[in-house]
């Protein structure tokens, strides 16, 4: 990396430092106000919502009529968004005339917006209406990215309460993140991406001569609303097939930095709003210290990988930009931003659950391909998505004080709530069941030969792309190595199951833990307590994130991205 790169990544981690925990504090404000109460004009546009709805903003829901709630509500988007994907030929705002999208890819994909993950087997522009664009991809993207806030809520409530009953109310969660966070800050970001030239309009196809005589066709559509939600929202699908590499959906330096910021701002900002939810900061930072330092590690490791010649490549060692300047590996990496750009915003996608991109991952290095991949592994708490980044680590804290307490011989606790059989039954639930549909269909994949004709390369990276797009699935991220052609029945529907897995797999466990922890009433810590705002836990935490990690995934990454960055040096 230049010295421009490392000051231009000093400043960008100041200007999260700084917004991250400002932002916090304003989620915190969210979720503390009670019934009916805040800035009014949120107020007002929240009682519509209630009064049409039926929604009692008063009463309360147990875990698991909360957990219902969010299943139903996933069931009826999923449905509703499948028949706006079958039929959008017959709507208008289809200047290209395209057609319904078929059954199992209309399935593929609409399980993937329900979930958060926003994973596309198809090139946006060339696949979906207008229609589809604003009122079924980008509705979800709000949707989604509120109900995993919402369940992480729960579980902070759940640690806050004492011998209730009770978690919260679903539709009140859900309303308000839409209506006091995801819309207004969306809605500002997409100002700030038009004035930078995204593109907002409802043109068709407009074609135009080049400077060599030729012509070339640019599709015009509501770009900017879709894209500032994709990034705040932690979803991560693209206007464009290209995704964020391409000019319209992220023109210049100013929108991919602020693109990368934005996707990393909600995760980093709730456990400030933890803290003082729970009114102890100190829980808080020891929370966001382990996700900093596992996204400032995969960060720098992503940037030094790809800033070297893959060890199979040692014969072209870089490509000459101007007259000095030179990016290593430039394949795939858009030369607008640099190798270093599309590390930093790898390495954050990957982080959290957005999955969009600004440069070609099957193009990264072997070992930065791999750092992306563990990114993914870690389990959506570096700093992971909207929501699930903070019930993820939440839920490795309470293990993390279980197995110190076996170590010491003292009954575990978390924040004065004892962790005893119930509550770790659930958490090796939580831990397991998402590894076992990942690996499972990853080996059906790597046998059946319709499965395995799909990769773009033999050997050790076709392995990597089908572990990638069950992994990605699976963690609801949406990022893919491209080499993979899995707009197939087979990965249409593996993936649909997988990303189902990977939300409500995960979800209805801490949803369960959420009610078991709220029912349990709080002892008073002693001399005995192993406290968990200490420099100390946040190493333990680390410590088992990895180690849990590493033992769930490394044979299959010692055969995928490890033997391919070592065969070039035998």
């Amino acid at each position: 990396m230049s010295v421009g790169d490392l000051i231009s990544f000093g400043v960008f981690i100041l200007a999260l430092v700084a917004g991250a925990p400002v932002m916090g504090r304003y989620l915190a404000k969210v979720y503390s106000y009670g019934p009916g109460e805040g800035p009014r004009i949120f107020v007002l546009a929240e009682r519509i919502i209630y009064r049409t709805s039926k929604i009692d903003e008063r009463s309360e829901q147990t875990w698991r009529s909360y957990a219902t709630s969010m299943v139903v509500f996933a069931g009826i988007s999923t449905l509703g968004l499948y028949a706006i994907l079958r039929i959008q030929g017959i709507f208008f705002g289809n200047p290209l005339h395209l057609a319904g999208v078929n059954p199992v890819l209309a399935l593929n994909t609409a399980v993937s917006f329900v979930t958060n993950t926003n994973w596309q087997n198809y090139g946006g522009e060339s696949t979906m209406t207008f229609v589809t664009q604003a009122l079924g991809l980008t509705v979800e993207n709000f949707i989604s990215a509120a109900v995993g806030i919402a369940a992480a809520i729960a579980l902070v409530r759940s640690l806050v309460r004492t011998r209730s009953s009770t978690i919260g109310n679903f539709w009140v969660d859900v309303t308000r993140t839409i209506v006091r966070v995801l819309l207004p800050f969306s809605f500002i970001f997409m100002v700030v991406l038009v004035s930078q030239g995204v593109l907002q309009n409802l043109n068709g196809e407009r074609c135009y001569q080049t400077v060599t005589n030729s012509h070339q066709c640019i599709v015009g559509g509501l770009v900017a609303s879709q894209e500032a939600i994709k990034e705040l929202g932690t979803n991560g699908g693209g206007f464009y097939n290209a995704n964020s590499a391409y000019p319209f959906e992220n023109p210049n330096a100013i929108t991919n930095a602020l693109e990368t910021y934005s996707l990393l701002l909600i995760p980093f900002s709730l456990p400030f709003a933890f803290g003082r939810l729970l009114g102890n900061k100190r829980q808080g930072y020891a929370l966001v210290g382990a996700m900093f330092a596992l996204w400032l590690g995969s960060s720098v490791s992503l940037m030094y990988f790809q800033s070297r010649p893959a060890p199979v490549n040692n014969a072209v060692h870089a490509v000459a930009v101007g007259k000095s300047a030179s990016i290593k590996n430039a394949e795939g990496v858009d030369l607008r931003f640099g190798g270093a750009a599309c590390a930093l915003f790898s390495a954050s996608t990957t982080g959290t659950s957005t999955g969009s991109v600004n440069c070609a991952l099957d193009s990264l290095t072997p070992a930065a391909g791999g750092v992306a991949l563990v990114n993914i592994m870690l389990g959506e708490v570096d700093p992971g998505g909207t929501g699930s980044g903070l019930y993820g680590i939440l839920i490795f804290a309470i293990l993390t004080v279980f197995i110190t307490g076996l170590m010491v011989g003292r009954t575990p606790e978390y924040l004065g709530k004892k962790i005893q059989a119930n509550e770790m039954k659930l958490i090796t639930l939580y831990l397991l069941i998402l590894p076992l549909s990942i690996l499972t269909f990853s080996a059906l994949s790597v046998i059946i030969p319709q499965a395995k004709a799909a990769t773009g390369n033999p050997g050790p990276h076709g392995l990597t792309e089908i572990v990638y797009s069950y992994v990605s699935t699976g963690n609801n991220n949406g990022s893919a190595f491209a080499g993979l052609s899995s707009n197939t029945r087979w990965y249409n529907i593996t993936q649909a199951i997988n990303m189902a897995i990977g939300r409500f797999g995960l979800i209805i466990p801490e949803l369960a833990l959420a009610g078991s922890l709220a029912r349990k009433r709080k002892i008073i810590s002693s001399a005995g307590t192993f406290p968990t705002d200490s420099v100390l836990f946040v190493g333990i935490l680390i410590a088992v994130i990895i180690l849990v990690v590493g033992l769930t995934y490394f044979p299959v990454l010692a055969l995928g991205p490890v033997v391919e960055q070592l065969a070039g040096h035998f």
